[in-house]
């Protein structure tokens, strides 16, 4: 297969990943949905791809890095915590940002079986009922 193709079949299968846990989340009408963690996860997928086919010798672990590092900015964003009470919202959307990313990074690594698996596991995670004690 050229080199070509399997860059752009890394990104693609990183963008349906992707597609599968915001279209859960858009059908939660949670605020991060099917468009953002499709750009999540193939934004992360081509970071990495461009790392490892575009740099040559060059350490990957950096992008790698900066990645987690530039995701850790977007997770935090969506965190917030309301002032009438101690109740912290928002981190089950951070924490969906942080894995889809890192799902991105595995199938730009070529990794597809993990990237497949713990996109289910996510999935199943995201659909079990949050708390009894929780109110939505």
């Amino acid at each position: 297969m050229p080199v070509e193709l399997e860059m752009v079949l890394r990104v693609l299968m990183a963008m349906v990943l992707g597609g599968i846990l915001g279209f859960q989340r858009g059908k939660a009408e949670k605020p991060v949905g099917l468009r953002d963690l499709v750009l999540i996860c193939s934004g992360a997928a081509l970071f990495t791809v461009v790392s490892i086919y575009g740099f040559g010798i060059a350490d990957q672990t950096r992008v790698a890095a900066g990645i987690v590092t530039g995701i850790g900015f977007l997770g935090a964003g969506v965190i917030m915590r309301r002032d009438d009470s101690n109740v912290v919202k928002g981190l089950t959307t951070a924490a969906t940002i942080w894995i889809t990313a890192g799902i991105g990074m595995a199938a730009g690594s070529g990794m597809y079986l993990i990237a497949g698996v713990i996109t289910v596991l996510v999935f199943l995670v995201l659909v079990l009922p949050g708390r009894p004690d929780k109110k939505n």
